[in-house]
């Protein structure tokens, strides 16, 4: 009898936890409704700036949150802002409630203390999100999150060619080179600090530096050099065979998508694997366009939202980071017809109906299949791509 009752309060404190933690989230929906949630996020690609009006038109409905969408060219305009408010004393009421972030621009963010939170064991969705198989929705290019940043989407960088042009695509950075040198003006990537082109030499990195585990570390000036001389080199090498010898380079992703659509290169570049095929079935690239990764795998990572310290309406922007992990708005995004991004969650854990969701998705004529698509390599520390660009822009911007 002994045993009985002592199970038996055990269930009660378990329930009466259950039962505060839903009361928690129900509080902070309360809160939340009639807030505007000032969502800063990169607004290069017209697919995400329809996905995130999308989320806004159902935040709006479920939970009574407008969200408005502050469209950046860069993220770090975001991060100056906080950074400029927190300078000034502004504790509260913040202008930015909500931030598409990760890497460098998270990792000055924590450092600085201008994140609210640990906040994300408190959405409720959050318990959906595969942290053992993705474990990058726990660290955030080798930092820790914390709590202090919510998962969004899964990413992994891959290259995207004309196949009417392109018969054996280049399988190792080096036979990149090879096949730049055999097909002059063909080939080019964005200018650094664009995403895709600071992703770009990461990627060169990876591959050429005698010792890849450094790139896990904090970047010194001491070991910079020494690893990132066969990067200069190589680029050095490379630079002559690109379009217009290298002496500009398309200022964005989508300028070098572009530029592939009207045949003035044979690849681009893409973090969504998904990308190609939407583009496709949108009638903005060839329908002869396929994607390839290379041999020795390409960098993946996971990105993120985060509430600055002093956001005016953190209660809104919790609500609209819960909605981003909903089954509903993953596999929205997961679909190339809306985006292509892959999904943070852990779909062998999901109900029947939401697998079903997802198994409906058809991922396009040129999106490859997770084991095609092959090793995930790990982000470098954040440090040392600050420096590579501050390098690259030294040696060749015009």
């Amino acid at each position: 009898m002994r045993i009985v009752k002592i199970m038996l309060a055990a269930l009660a404190l378990a329930t009466g936890i259950g039962t505060a933690k839903a009361d928690d989230w129900s509080d902070t929906l309360a809160k939340a409704r009639g807030q505007t949630v000032y969502w800063n996020a990169w607004a290069g690609d017209e697919r995400i700036n329809t996905y995130i009006q999308w989320v806004g038109t159902r935040v709006l409905a479920e939970h009574g949150v407008t969200l408005r969408h502050v469209k950046l060219a860069d993220t770090a305009e975001a991060v100056s802002r906080v950074l400029a408010e927190k300078t000034a004393g502004r504790a509260e009421g913040g202008s930015v409630d909500l931030i598409w972030i990760n890497g460098e621009n998270f990792a000055a963010m924590k450092r600085g203390q201008m994140l609210f939170g640990p906040f994300t064991q408190k959405l409720p969705n959050f318990k959906l999100v595969d942290t053992k198989g993705k474990p990058t929705t726990l660290v955030d290019f080798t930092i820790p999150t914390d709590g202090l940043e919510s998962p969004w989407g899964m990413a992994q960088f891959v290259f995207m060619m004309d196949t009417a042009r392109v018969k054996n695509p280049p399988r190792s950075i080096l036979a990149l080179l090879d096949w730049a040198k055999a097909n002059p003006g063909h080939f080019s990537y964005p200018a650094p600090p664009d995403f895709i082109g600071s992703t770009f030499l990461k990627q060169a990195l990876v591959e050429l530096t005698p010792d890849r585990a450094i790139l896990q570390k904090p970047m010194d000036e001491a070991g910079f050099a020494a690893a990132t001389a066969p990067l200069w080199t190589w680029l050095d090498a490379l630079h002559p065979a690109l379009w217009r010898e290298g002496s500009a380079f398309p200022k964005s992703g989508p300028a070098l998508r572009q530029m592939l659509d009207d045949g003035a290169v044979d690849m681009a570049l893409s973090f969504h694997p998904g990308e190609a095929s939407s583009l496709i079935a949108e009638g903005k690239l060839p329908k002869s366009v396929r994607t390839f990764v290379l041999d020795g795998g390409t960098i993946g990572n996971t990105h993120f939202v985060a509430i600055p310290f002093n956001a005016k309406a953190k209660e809104g922007a919790m609500a609209v980071a819960n909605f981003l992990l909903s089954p509903e708005a993953q596999a929205r995004k997961q679909d190339p017809a809306h985006w292509g991004d892959g999904t943070v969650l852990d779909l062998a854990a999901l109900p029947a109906a939401d697998k079903a969701r997802f198994g409906a998705i058809q991922l396009g004529v040129a999106t490859l299949s997770p084991q095609e698509l092959g090793t995930a390599l790990p982000e470098p520390h954040p440090s040392w791509m600050t420096r590579i660009e501050e390098e690259w822009l030294k040696r060749y911007s015009r």
